[in-house]
């Protein structure tokens, strides 16, 4: 039996990834301090293949077994919780990524860091290819996150060419659907529930920024594929065929979940980026991925796991 360590376990994408890991046979180790995971996301999961160690990656990671893969997905990921927590943002993804390399290193084992679109900052190419390298502000508000995911991604890069562990980068774009925090505050989740709940719903600017959409299993579908591939280069993890525009995205999830909420405006945030689509060429030619759940199916399905019945069509 294979045997996986996934920090960051316990949140949106890691409780997912572990389903989809124990699916596969392996035998899943979640690590995660809870911080802004929960145990909710990994309730229904039970056996002797799972275990959990409640512990922060800014800490060494200590696992007494044979590791065959580390996923390193811990991360605040959310503005609301980078721009609450600057600090633990930067280290998660320092120390962090440093800890989670350490334990493959000691392991052997196959190490994916998730990486993120925000690499690319507001990007002044459009779609983002792998190639290109960037217009991130690094004193910004932004700046810890960004920084840290771009820290993250030369770290993982030096183990590799330096120490020889095999390492893979994904580099994940907006990704939507079950398990995301109520108040995660990324437009999806915070649209969904201003709808479900008869509230106006927020769009910063004026809502033409635009963003490109992939559904969960699509982008859990992803990161296994390139862990299980041979490939060390970063990859784009994301869904082309979905950029949509926010005010394009409220007016999608007013329609879908049959709500009369109304759209209020307000300021746009600072280093707010006005676009963002992923060039998955590679990703279609190394890994022989590409997204397969459309917006709209994929709102459906987010529905339907909260309990409430999409509107008719």
């Amino acid at each position: 039996m294979l045997t996986s360590v996934v920090t960051g376990g316990a949140g949106f994408l890691g409780s997912h990834l572990c389903d989809l890991l124990l699916g596969h046979g392996h035998r899943v180790i979640c690590v995660d301090n809870l911080e802004t995971g929960s145990l909710e996301n990994l309730a229904h999961i039970s056996g002797d293949e799972f275990a959990f160690l409640n512990h922060n990656v800014v800490e060494p990671i200590h696992v007494d077994e044979p590791v065959d893969y580390v996923f390193h997905l811990a991360a605040l990921a959310s503005p609301v919780d980078y721009l609450r927590a600057p600090l633990a943002s930067l280290k998660v993804g320092s120390y962090g990524t440093h800890n989670a390399l350490g334990l493959a290193k000691w392991k052997r084992a196959r190490f994916l860091i998730s990486s993120t679109s925000e690499v690319y900052g507001d990007p002044q190419v459009h779609p983002q290819p792998e190639t290109y390298w960037g217009n991130v502000n690094p004193i910004g508000p932004r700046g810890v996150y960004d920084e840290a995911k771009r820290y993250a991604e030369a770290l993982t890069m030096t183990y590799h060419t330096q120490q020889g562990v095999d390492t893979c980068i994904a580099r994940i774009f907006n990704t939507y659907g079950p398990r995301m925090r109520r108040n995660d505050g990324r437009a999806s989740v915070q649209f969904i529930n201003q709808a479900l709940e008869g509230k106006p719903l927020t769009v910063y600017g004026d809502g033409s920024q635009t963003r490109s959409l992939c559904y969960v299993d699509d982008l859990i579908r992803g990161l296994y594929l390139l862990a299980t591939s041979g490939e060390h280069l970063p990859v784009n993890i994301g869904n082309p065929d979905h950029e949509v525009t926010m005010l394009e995205l409220a007016q999608t999830v007013i329609r879908i979940t049959g709500s009369t909420s109304e759209l209020v405006f307000e300021a746009l945030p600072t280093d707010d980026p006005q676009v963002r689509r992923p060039d998955i060429t590679r990703a279609r030619q190394v890994l022989g991925w590409e997204p397969e759940i459309d917006l709209e199916e994929g709102l459906r399905r987010w529905l339907k796991a909260l309990g409430r019945e999409p509107a008719a069509v």
